[in-house]
């Protein structure tokens, strides 16, 4: 089967078009704030690696007009209603200060649904995926309210316990989902930690490491350069 045909045969690729989402994943983000009421009326949105922007669209449905919807790419999002949208790394200082002047304040919820290019090379995607997750982590440590929550795309294998134990240091609840929008094949899993702990106080309980990871260390990262 071609990849054109896999894609038809996908319902959420069909469902996506029909109801006018940029992307099938805008199902999984759908699930995700059902289930762990997110996206409530009035909310702060901060969309990191938001092309071609079907989350940011999801999220502005759900905050409305009241709301606020922050966009970040590397990449130009083609416009939104209701979406401010940034292109830069939001890495950069620059980048970092666009995004402070449009929250006007601290956000309510960070979304990250950054994944690397693909090399083809497990051990690189890997590395990459847990490299970028972090990377998403420490920007919602500087931008959230105490209180909020966080949902992040990461891959299951190596480095998927060390980052299950770090955000448990700071979000008071911290669960794993798969989508049912996630394709069979894909390695791709989500975290949401919800109760964001405020930098500076300690969190209500002891970290610890997922069930399945036993052994699983908790390893503090380096805050990003800026903000």
């Amino acid at each position: 089967m071609s990849w054109r045909q896999e894609q038809g045969a996908d319902r959420f690729f069909r469902l996506a078009k029909e109801e006018g989402y940029r992307a099938r994943s805008a199902y999984k983000l759908l699930e995700m704030a059902n289930k762990y009421k997110l996206l409530r009326p009035g909310d702060t949105v901060l969309d990191l690696g938001a092309a071609p922007g079907s989350w940011s669209q999801v999220a502005y449905q759900r905050v409305g007009q009241a709301g606020r919807v922050i966009a970040v790419d590397l990449q130009p999002i083609e416009t939104l209603p209701g979406v401010q949208s940034i292109v830069g790394d939001i890495r950069d200082r620059e980048t970092q200060k666009q995004v402070r002047q449009l929250l006007h304040g601290k956000a309510d919820l960070v979304l990250s649904d950054i994944a690397p290019s693909s090399t083809g090379i497990t051990v690189t995607d890997q590395a990459r995926s847990m490299e970028l997750a972090t990377m998403a982590l420490n920007t919602a440590i500087h931008t959230l309210k105490p209180g909020g929550a966080f949902v992040v795309k990461v891959f299951r294998g190596e480095g998927y316990g060390e980052f299950m134990a770090e955000m448990r240091t700071h979000f008071k609840k911290v669960n794993a989902m798969i989508p049912r929008a996630t394709r069979e094949e894909s390695r791709e899993a989500f975290v949401i930690g919800r109760g964001f702990i405020e930098v500076g106080r300690e969190p209500t309980r002891t970290a610890e490491a997922p069930r399945h990871e036993p052994n699983a260390k908790v390893v503090r990262q380096a805050p990003p350069e800026g903000w």
